[in-house]
């Protein structure tokens, strides 16, 4: 069927931090679908993706369907900076998904950006992708393996550059016609056979789709609207459409929208295991997340903070924005007075033009300037959300005292990150993670704090009320829930590696003759941990 993949502007790479050798835990993707007949569905997919922003800044795209043809439009850059009302204007359908991406597989290039397109004999497919799989490299075998269907156009063979994400690999799966099966028969024997973190939604030029792994691990939620449905990461963007929430996509669980109404059909036995991290970083605070409001829980977890590691100080300050809800909770808790000593700019570390020696000298004074005015004198209390490398948390106390601060007390929201993510958070390598090498005491002598404390697991996990059975809290003790490949195929460029090794007959190798690890997305010394 015919297609339109339509680019403006070459690849680019966003500096999501100041420096980039101090990157925060990148966001995981944001993805939305919608069938809706009769409404804007390419309008719709925008603001909703505007909403799963923080989800995603490398890359955003829709798709969208109208009966007869799949359109899609995508490029390097954020939302707004991807779409104009001209573009959203020669969008017309009346299904169409979305995705706003950080990249976990995969390099962040245009032909990278999602949905990912695939024509078949009797259509096509689009589909979008938050998680991170485990079993790429099975899945990269089943692809190749994969007879060519009457019809179907053999985009490899005929040299087009494609993407080496994991959810192409997907895709084409999904494509491949096997003796007339539908794509929801197609879906229930991929499915299956995925490993790995993934809330996908997909659609051919009539029905909309969407699936969530076994275990639940990433967000992923139903809405209804007066004349269709939606399927987002969050609520938040259900909220912005305009949509009612009804509930969450079960794991293991496949969701059809078509013109005969929501269907829904099991591929896999329900295992949960929601990520912890979503509740401290990932997720928007006006979600609701395992019925829960996230504004509401990290407020708890600031609470539990304050009761466990108390301070002698004269005023909690957050570092904005995501250390907000606890500050407000720890300030509650301890009737500490809460105040602002901290003004952010929000548009730094936002945009394609990458930061000069010079700039980078300035360090986070781009990003947070001072109140000298609330901090001089005072005995602070300053809550994160997390440490990665340290680097910044070292800067932001020596600035308060610089400023003035008679004493800086760190309070992070979340236990010592020591293991990456392999589900679809992008953490620095286990070995630049600063808690993995030192202790607290250590910690708060590199940073030069008057005191630092972690919120225990124990806290962080009851705070969320969700069982501790039913979480993946693996960045914090290293206990994975869905099992690791052999750790070569752990690398987020893996796909470019095996593309590369097809060409060379080898695989990249360094002077040690062991594979490079052409990225820092995971410590792959995680599987041989004591």
């Amino acid at each position: 069927m015919p297609s339109d993949a339509r680019r403006r502007g070459g690849d680019g790479h966003l500096s999501h931090d100041l420096d980039p050798t101090d990157r925060s835990p990148q966001d995981a993707c944001g993805v939305f679908g919608v069938w809706a007949p009769g409404e804007d569905v390419a309008k719709l997919t925008y603001y909703g993706i505007y909403a799963l922003q923080h989800r995603g800044q490398e890359s955003a795209g829709i798709a969208v369907g109208n009966g007869r043809q799949i359109l899609v439009y995508k490029d390097m850059g954020l939302v707004s900076q991807v779409f104009d009302e001209a573009t959203l204007e020669s969008l017309k359908g009346h299904v169409a998904i979305g995705h706003a991406r950080y990249s976990t597989t995969g390099a962040s290039t245009w032909h990278n950006a999602q949905p990912t397109f695939r024509p078949t004999s009797t259509g096509s497919i689009a589909l979008a992708h938050n998680g991170n799989l485990t079993n790429t490299g099975d899945l990269a075998d089943l692809v190749a393996d994969l007879p060519l269907s009457a019809g179907e156009l053999d985009i490899p063979r005929r040299g087009v550059e494609e993407s080496t994400n994991d959810t192409s690999l997907v895709t084409a799966l999904l494509a491949h016609d096997r003796d007339g099966a539908t794509l929801e028969e197609r879906a229930l024997e991929v499915l299956p056979q995925v490993r790995g973190a993934f809330s996908f939604v997909w659609m051919d030029e009539t029905a909309l789709y969407a699936a969530r792994d076994p275990q639940g691990v990433r967000p992923l939620v139903i809405g209804r609207l007066e004349r269709g449905w939606v399927i987002a990461s969050e609520t938040a963007a259900l909220d912005i459409v305009g949509a009612s929430f009804i509930r969450e996509v079960e794991p293991g669980e496949l969701v059809v929208v078509d013109a005969d109404g929501l269907r829904t059909q099991r591929f896999a036995e329900a295992k949960p295991k929601h990520c912890l991290f979503e509740f401290v970083y990932l997720a928007r605070p006006d979600t609701l997340m395992n019925d829960r409001r996230v504004h509401s829980v990290r407020v708890e977890i600031g609470r539990r903070l304050a009761r466990e590691f108390p301070a002698d100080a004269d005023l909690v300050m957050p570092v904005p924005e995501s250390g907000t809800p606890a500050a407000i909770g720890y300030a509650e808790e301890s009737g500490i007075p809460y105040g602002t000593g901290l003004v952010k700019n929000s548009y730094v570390g936002r945009t394609f033009i990458q930061p000069s020696q010079t700039i980078r000298q300035l360090g986070i004074r781009l990003k947070l300037n001072p109140l000298r005015d609330v901090i001089d004198g005072k005995r602070l209390v300053v809550v994160d959300d997390s440490i990665v490398r340290g680097n910044t948390q070292r800067a932001l106390v020596r600035m308060l005292r610089e400023a003035g601060a008679r004493e800086v007390h760190v309070r992070i929201s979340s236990p010592p990150v020591k293991w990456p993510c392999f589900y679809g958070i992008d953490f620095a390598t286990r070995a630049e993670l600063i808690a993995t090498g030192l202790a607290v005491d250590e910690i708060c002598r590199s940073i030069d704090a008057d005191s630092l404390a972690y919120i225990s697991l124990e806290e962080l996990t009851e705070a969320t009320t969700v069982p501790a059975a039913k979480l993946c809290r693996a960045c914090f003790d290293g206990e994975y829930p869905i099992p690791l490949p052999e750790e070569r195929h752990l690398d987020k460029y893996r796909l470019e590696v095996r593309d590369e090794s097809a060409h060379n007959g080898s695989l990249r190798t360094d002077v040690d003759g062991l594979i490079s690890s052409l990225t820092g997305g995971g410590a792959t010394d995680a599987l041989d941990r004591p």
